[in-house]
């Protein structure tokens, strides 16, 4: 089991509370990185890995989609106790067992009330490892317009079953976490879902953790963590209006 989260663990970020050019809000009874215009009617939530809403590339990424028009709210859904790996045989089932995915969809809920409240009318959501298995959790009710999952952790056939919304699934060709293979099953069971718009690739040479987890000074993977950037921002360019 462990081997198959260690991908998860990979390259973790250097946390940094005062990253980005927005401002932490409180939104829903969560502390949230907030950025954009704040009167827009377009919203989009994105939701960390296991590291939570201080790493400088998630935040970076949310000022990238804030530019596009869209105000975007980063959650921090561990209460300020995302995984910390270097404490010395960190404990990560135990962390999990009080960080779940399924409570943060219900974290979640009052975050995307609080954006209704100020007048949001369309939500979309991204969500990386932790925070894709969130996105599907949301998919399979009418809380958001559009989801985008990146590197997703586990997720099952019942979940993608259940999904009502557009759902774009982008993955690692070098994943444990979350296979090709498996990924592209999901993509075969969305498609032959009638009424819901998908869209799922693959990601040659990169490994689970790209698109947010990568190096500034590597070119080639900042060139791949941009590619699923921009597909990710097509998606919601697309669906969230």
């Amino acid at each position: 089991m462990a081997s198959s989260h260690s991908q998860c663990l990979e390259n973790p970020p250097d946390l940094s509370s005062t990253s980005g050019i927005g401002s932490v809000q409180e939104l829903g009874g969560l502390k949230a990185y907030v950025t954009g215009p704040q009167d827009s009617k377009l919203a989009i939530l994105l939701i960390s890995d296991v590291f939570g809403y201080e790493a400088p590339n998630l935040r970076k990424l949310a000022d990238k989609v804030a530019a596009n028009g869209f105000l975007v709210v980063v959650p921090d859904f561990f209460y300020g106790d995302p995984l910390d790996v270097d404490i010395p045989n960190v404990d990560w089932q135990s962390w999990l067992k009080v960080h779940g995915t399924d409570k943060g969809c219900e974290d979640a809920k009052p975050v995307i009330s609080a954006l209704r409240s100020k007048g949001v009318t369309s939500i979309g959501a991204a969500g990386f490892c932790w925070g894709g298995v969130v996105v599907v959790k949301l998919a399979r009710s009418d809380d958001i317009q559009a989801g985008v999952v990146l590197h997703p952790g586990p997720i099952t056939e019942d979940d993608i079953n259940e999904v009502k919304c557009p759902i774009a699934i982008l993955g690692a060709e070098i994943d444990n976490s979350s296979p090709p293979e498996q990924v592209k099953h999901f993509g075969e069971i969305l498609s032959a879902k009638s009424g819901v718009d998908s869209f799922v690739k693959i990601y040659p040479g990169v490994k689970h953790g790209w698109s947010v987890r990568y190096s500034d000074d590597d070119k080639s993977a900042v060139k791949s963590a941009e590619e699923s950037h921009e597909d990710m921002l097509s998606w919601f360019t697309k669906y969230v209006k």
